[in-house]
């Protein structure tokens, strides 16, 4: 089995492109599609434009996790909040976006672990999180079946998954029938802009006349932006995963060590990756914002390997435009969908971990392995504001690896910077300008 967003798959969004529209979404991945459905369910005309797939990067391509464990502080409440609107939304799809309350466990191999879990919980028990800490004895009774020594784990119950799969398409069915406008196969070129202020859009299907953008492009956002003299400190790192072939269902929880993550799926096999793996591909961008990386990567705890050069046509690689003309090709049409090649052997030793692990489960076979470009910030949290120098632009990306299990809240708090309306949440730690104030950086939970 293939992974299943692929070019060759007739666009199921094929509507005329309006002339006008009150808010113009950039990218249809979980954030843009939850920010149209929001918009769309206040009476708001709102367009969004894929210059793919609906939700055929990274959107698709993650764990499927939907936590409150391991969270910046920050991000908690808004965690918490995706977590309730996921299940109203599940409620609403009659059960079709895999929603299930599986618990999460950070499996800890050593004492040293078990000492940085009781640093984040002990910040987070005031936000009333479900998570406690287990030891040996008490893992257990989470693990029976495991066959590997660890040392405990932070567990937190009450954490959930979804099938990224069908989810982020049925959550778009949604919005297109709450009155939104998707369109598929259509790239944004550029911004329309006048007088420091959005205007519209220009796509390679022509122009849409707007004062309202949200740009949600994911691993794409920063090089858009770039064109218009607005910069961002995001690069896109790869991560390997993968779906095996039905198993015996040993564990019915989420769970992650040094080495590999899992979770069960509905189609009864489990979804594994890597635990800590990132792979940075070396472009122009890269070095450019060397040095505002440095403090994480001294932090420690993310095994980020670098490659030499990315392939042709990605976001950073050597070759690709980093301005282009209106009426010129851009890159976004150059490369429609963002399918980065899969580790193959980190993909193995995932399985191999998997059956080291749970020995009743045998061979562990692969059903599709994948990889996607995780847009990344230096501090671990998302810019989701409004762009100071632009009026009318706003701006949702960098969600490093948490976009899909917080997106339904990053959505609804999208849909109220870009309307106007009281904010829902704290968004200090999301604003745009942290990087360029004179801020101390502040990276999140290296947990």
């Amino acid at each position: 089995m293939s992974f299943p967003f692929q070019l060759q798959t007739p666009p199921e969004y094929q509507a005329d492109l309006p002339k006008a529209s009150d808010v113009v979404i950039v990218g249809a991945g979980v954030i843009g599609i939850t920010t149209a459905l929001w918009l769309a369910r206040q009476g708001v005309q709102v367009t969004v434009l894929e210059k793919g797939r609906v939700a055929a990067e990274q959107s698709s391509r993650n764990w499927g996790w939907i936590r409150v464990q391991g969270r910046d502080m920050d991000e908690i409440p808004i965690a918490q909040e995706a977590q309730r609107l996921w299940q109203e939304l599940e409620d609403e799809a009659n059960g079709a976006l895999g929603l299930r309350q599986v618990g999460v466990a950070y499996l800890a191999k050593s004492d040293k672990d078990m000492a940085a879990y009781q640093d984040w919980l002990n910040d987070a028990a005031a936000y009333g999180v479900s998570s406690k800490l287990v030891d040996k004895a008490g893992l257990k009774g989470i693990l029976p079946e495991a066959q590997k020594p660890w040392a405990g784990a932070l567990w937190t119950p009450t954490d959930l998954k979804a099938e990224p799969w069908v989810a982020v398409p049925t959550l778009a069915r949604m919005a297109r029938a709450a009155g939104a406008t998707i369109i598929e196969n259509c790239a944004t070129r550029a911004l329309d802009i006048s007088a420091g202020h959005v205007s519209g859009v220009v796509t390679e299907r022509g122009r849409i006349a707007s004062s309202n953008v949200l740009v949600a492009a994911g691993a794409w956002s920063a090089l858009f932006l770039r064109r218009h003299g607005v910069s961002i400190p995001q690069l896109s790192v790869r991560s390997t995963a993968l779906a095996t072939e039905p198993l015996p269902q040993v564990t019915g929880i989420a769970a992650v060590d040094s080495k590999v993550a899992f979770r069960p799926r509905q189609d009864g096999g489990y979804t594994l990756a890597p635990s800590t793996l990132s792979e940075l591909y070396i472009g122009p961008d890269a070095f450019r914002m060397m040095f505002k990386y440095l403090p994480l990567l001294k932090q420690g705890g993310f095994d980020v390997r670098l490659k030499t050069h990315a392939p042709k046509g990605f976001p950073d690689a050597w070759g690709t435009p980093r301005t282009w003309g209106e009426d010129e090709v851009s890159p976004f049409e150059q490369m429609r969908i963002l399918n980065p090649a899969p580790n193959l052997k980190k993909a193995q030793e995932c399985m191999d971990e998997m059956a080291a692990a749970f020995p009743e489960v045998g061979v562990v076979k692969a059903k599709a392995i994948w990889a996607g470009m995780i847009d990344v910030m230096p501090d671990v949290v998302p810019v989701v504001d409004n762009v100071p120098d632009i009026k009318g632009l706003t701006v949702a990306t960098g969600m490093c690896g948490h976009g899909f299990g917080i997106g339904p809240a990053f959505g609804k708090i999208a849909a109220q910077l870009l309307t106007g309306q009281t904010l829902s949440h704290d968004l200090t730690r999301f604003r745009f300008n942290r990087f360029s104030d004179g801020s101390a950086m502040r990276p999140g939970p290296n947990i």
